[in-house]
């Protein structure tokens, strides 16, 4: 140890100040440098998150099909490309919102009207739309679950259905390549399950000990099924003309519609004078009071509007009737009523991917980039 006036000094004490003072320094000069990566890493990820987010607000979207409700057009575990475009960009209505969160994440704070880029959608008949459900009332239009069916009907079209088949202004509309019903089969034997995984019998089953069975088939599948030898007999499961449906839209006892004998009925379009008394307000009270936001009482056989008697009532935008393609198995305008503008969101145009979680076969590889008709 060095000596000084008969002092001794130490100098480990100074050493490490010096070590920790350069390690110290080391460290804000590290992390100055990673600073500015990690705020241009920030810049572009915040930037690529706001384009995806325009991109999915204003032009397209992909969105699973969780129900069978549209096969054979559109299958369970398909993945569908939604064009935003093909009718206007929808505007957002609640702009204090959690985007690619659950529906709960919003605040109703800040709300915009309805408001479509490029006027009122050009939505045309057969056209597969994706639409908000409008049974939710709990929440804002556009936090409501994506529906997607085919729209058989226009604002101001003529609508009924005959025994199963759709018309439209008198004319007959459906595409019966598309199309599935329910359909009660007699069988002489035993359909095992490689003939029902061979035929792609996706919905039903057997429905007693004598082989009967009930699967949903299209019109031409049915055909093809009546050609062996071992089926007895098929016959599409239809409902009786008059056959009352409680649970079917405008759910009044006076109309014995059913899903099968419905109409006939007018679509109601935006600038329509309709009469309303207490027969047909319950094809309008929705639209008066939920979708168009007035208030609506019924007293002694007289509507009243916002408080004032009202003999009629003028439309304020225009509604579609949807209807899923598996037609006995389809929770749609049958059951709820019209879908109104403001709840469209675009036009399922392709199937982006697909996958089989029914029968587990994989990647469903011929759907894939499949246009959707």
């Amino acid at each position: 140890m060095p000596r000084l006036n008969n002092f001794t000094y130490n100098l480990t004490a100074p050493k490490a100040a010096c070590l920790f003072w350069l390690s110290l320094k080391g460290m804000v000069n590290r992390f100055l440098k990673h600073r500015q990566v990690l705020v241009e890493w920030a810049k572009a990820i915040g930037i690529s998150f706001l384009c995806v987010l325009f991109l999915r607000t204003f032009f397209f979207e992909i969105s699973p099909v969780s129900s069978p409700s549209m096969e054979k057009g559109l299958l369970t575990g398909d993945f569908m490309f939604i064009n935003k475009l093909s009718y206007g960009p929808r505007l957002p209505k609640t702009l204090l919102s959690l985007p690619f969160v659950n529906q709960k994440y919003y605040s109703t704070l800040i709300e915009l009207p309805y408001l479509r880029l490029f006027g009122s959608p050009d939505v045309e008949r057969n056209d597969v739309v994706v639409f908000n459900y409008p049974q939710e009332n709990e929440y804002p239009v556009d936090h409501r679950s994506y529906f997607v069916k085919r729209c058989v009907a226009l604002p101001g079209d003529s609508f009924r259905i005959e025994k199963g088949s759709v018309y439209v202004n008198n004319e007959a509309t459906d595409d019966e390549t598309l199309l599935q019903y329910n359909y009660h089969i007699k069988s002489a034997r035993l359909l095992d399950s490689a003939f029902i995984e061979h035929y792609q019998l996706r919905e039903g089953g057997r429905i007693s000990d004598n082989n009967d069975y009930s699967f949903t088939l299209t019109d031409a599948l049915a055909d093809t099924l009546l050609s062996k030898t071992f089926i007895t007999s098929i016959e599409k499961s239809t409902e009786a003309r008059e056959m009352w449906d409680e649970f079917v839209f405008p759910f009044n006892s006076h109309y014995k519609w059913n899903v099968d004998y419905y109409g006939p009925v007018r679509i109601p379009a935006k600038g329509d004078t309709v009469r309303l008394d207490s027969m047909n307000l319950c094809f309008f009270e929705r639209i008066i009071s939920v979708y168009e936001g007035n208030t609506l009482e019924l007293k002694h056989d007289s509507v009243f509007i916002n408080g004032d008697f009202s003999p009629s009532y003028v439309i304020q935008q225009n509604y579609y009737f949807m209807m899923g393609d598996n037609r006995h198995n389809s929770q749609d305008s049958r059951h709820w009523g019209f879908v109104p503008e403001d709840h469209i969101i675009g036009k399922a145009t392709r199937v982006i991917y697909s996958s089989d979680k029914l029968y587990h076969t994989g990647v469903r590889c011929d759907r894939i980039f499949k246009r959707i008709h």
